[in-house]
């Protein structure tokens, strides 16, 4: 028996036990409807009792060319359409069974995303899309069976992004991201054909969240197995490759789970040694991300440590007019801020040495405001510390930009970060005129451009990483944050537009990957919720409720050195995108090899 696990041709089981053929590019010749049947030399039967070779003379003019009588032609007929019959009905009950195992996969899949505390359903969830794709007989099928997991995963996963703009968008975008997972089934049919092959269908799970995570239009990280494990023993891989390791480890979970219960099927015992390292295989990963995790930082270890207050103003309605009221979120904010500083007065909180409010805290542009400029000011006297302010602000052609400014009490506006990665059909909307055939919607998309900047700036000497909401899901922000210095990072967020949904806690779980990955203390700033504290080893020590105002004080620790993460930078994707390219290619070399021994022996049988 060729082994299922490390052989070169792996098997797969029917329930029945028997082994079926190999997942391997040359399936679907194999079960081309042109391909000889078993048993058959040229469609001729070479089961006992019927000579291929009888000759014509010898049948009578009541007997076919093979000697056959019209009764048993006629019996051989209804028992061939029988046959067709019971083949088509388990072939069908095959891909229903299929088709049950990859919506299952998606389902447990998103099951273990927050706000559920369920990180350990998702190798279970690698395992089941394996099963669904593995051993299939046609790319298609791969694909299809890929596909609808991804369909099962996104579509609970995303319903936040058509709350306030309907089905439409939700629809489009689960059904874009779905294709990448219907890639991987392609990907992992193929590479299931490889020695090792849970390793191969771990590496093209990462390249194709690396693709997904890049492309169409700038790319959609969301949903990102790593982004699930907030609260695992996965957690701490971060600090040594980031969010990529993390799903790599995830991926190679639950592949190997999946080879282990092929195994199984297939009648192997459990002394095998080929199961012996499957197993291992299913623990080393968990076991590695325990192992490592006393390797964190503590939570106070730094150069010096500082006061960081985060606001939460709150705005006066959930929805896109979250700012229909001129001014209110910004007084909001300002309100917050002056009952904080009331607090410090008292001695009941500590005076913060940074204030940061939220992504869109200032509703209208304080640098073309003179109102706004003067409550923002007259906040950060009171509080007696710089406020980073979330603002739109308008350019001098008519586009904006999504800016956080360093605002110096009596100083004013100092630094800012201008939004780098923008968020499409949201902040700004590609092919404009295109989408605009389909949905109203179109008019009402942003016109924000990209900034350009180095990701940080400076509030009381402290050099500050900031993520704007979107960038958060993207590994290259707080990348490029880490190489200009940033000893502190924060997320300012704007969640007002997306309700009470799941997508604030989804949003949260990035940042505290984002803290372990770059070894950093951490502060979500949000308008709405939830706001947060989080320290370098992934803790979130602080957090708000929904749409309440509230302000999160804590002392915080500054940083200088850089994780293994930090320093490799994309290094884990770029290796998988390679890797996953050379197994396919190793592929594709051994069947043309086979494709030419096959014709060699044709050409020898021949003569």
């Amino acid at each position: 028996m060729i082994d299922p696990a490390t052989g070169d041709r792996p098997l797969h089981t029917q329930p029945s036990g028997q082994v079926e053929g190999p997942a391997c590019p040359d399936d679907e010749e194999r079960d081309s409807p042109s391909a000889p049947e078993a048993g058959t030399v040229d469609g001729r039967s070479t089961e006992p009792g019927r000579s291929t070779d009888r000759p014509a003379a010898e049948t009578s003019d009541t007997h076919g060319p093979d000697g056959t009588s019209p009764s048993e032609r006629s019996a051989g007929r209804e028992g061939d359409a029988g046959s067709d019959r019971a083949v088509g009905t388990a072939t069908a009950g095959a891909a229903l069974w299929r088709m049950a195992v990859a919506v299952l996969g998606g389902v447990l899949l998103f099951a273990s995303f927050p706000p559920r505390p369920l990180w350990f359903l998702a190798p279970f969830a690698v395992a089941l899309l394996t099963l669904a794709v593995y051993g299939t007989s046609r790319v298609r099928a791969a694909f299809g069976y890929g596909m609808l997991g991804g369909l099962a995963f996104f579509l609970p996963l995303l319903p936040w992004t058509g709350i306030y703009v309907g089905p439409v968008p939700w629809l489009a975008l689960s059904t874009a991201c779905a294709v990448f997972f219907g890639l991987w089934g392609v990907l992992a049919r193929w590479l299931g054909g490889l020695r090792g092959w849970p390793v191969w269908l771990a590496l093209a799970w990462t390249a194709t969240e690396w693709a997904r995570s890049n492309v169409p239009f700038g790319g959609f990280p969301w949903g990102r197995i790593a982004f699930g494990q907030a609260d695992g023993w996965y957690l701490p891989l971060a600090a040594y490759g980031g969010a990529p390791l993390i799903g790599f480890a995830v991926a190679l979970t639950g592949a190997a789970l999946a080879a282990l219960v092929l195994r199984v099927r297939a009648g192997q015992r459990t002394a095998d040694k080929g199961i012996a390292l499957t197993g291992l295989a299913v623990i080393v990963a968990p076991l590695a991300g325990l192992a490592l995790r006393p390797t964190l930082p503590a939570p106070d270890d730094g150069l010096r440590t500082v006061t960081v207050a985060a606001i939460q103003g709150s705005v006066p309605r959930l929805g896109l007019d979250f700012n229909a009221q001129r001014r209110a979120v910004l007084d909001n904010h300002v309100r917050r801020t002056e009952e904080l500083a009331d607090s410090v007065a008292r001695g009941q909180e500590r005076k913060p040495d940074i204030v940061i409010w939220p992504e869109n805290s200032s509703d209208i542009d304080p640098l073309r405001n003179a109102d706004a400029a003067a409550v923002i000011t007259r906040a950060s006297e009171r509080i007696g510390a710089p406020i980073l302010v979330g603002a739109v602000l308008v350019n001098g052609d008519r586009t904006t930009t999504n800016s956080v400014i360093v605002w110096n009490g009596a100083a004013g506006p100092g630094k800012r970060h201008d939004k780098k990665i923008i968020q499409p059909f949201g902040e700004y909307l590609p092919m404009r005129s295109f989408f605009r055939l389909f949905s109203s919607y179109a008019d009402r998309a942003g016109y924000f451009v990209p900034g350009h900047g180095d990701g940080t700036v400076t509030a009381a000497n402290v050099r500050i990483g900031v993520a704007t909401c979107y960038e958060v899901a993207f590994d290259r922000a707080f990348r490029e944050s880490l190489a200009a210095g940033a000893q502190l990072l924060t997320v300012p967020t704007n969640n007002a537009t997306f309700g009470e949904s799941e997508m604030t806690y989804q949003q949260l779980a990035m940042s505290r990957v984002r803290a372990v990955e770059h070894g950093r203390a951490l502060v979500v700033a949000a308008t709405t919720g939830v706001s947060g504290i989080i320290t370098a080893d992934g803790t979130l020590t602080q957090r708000s409720d929904q749409v309440v105002p509230a302000a999160l004080v804590a002392q915080l620790p500054l940083r200088d050195t850089a994780t293994i993460a930090t320093r490799i930078g994309a290094a884990p994707e770029v290796a998988s995108v390679i890797l996953t390219a050379i197994g396919a290619g190793l592929l594709l070399t051994r069947r043309h090899r086979a494709n030419q021994t096959q014709v060699m022996r044709s050409s020898g049988n021949s003569e």
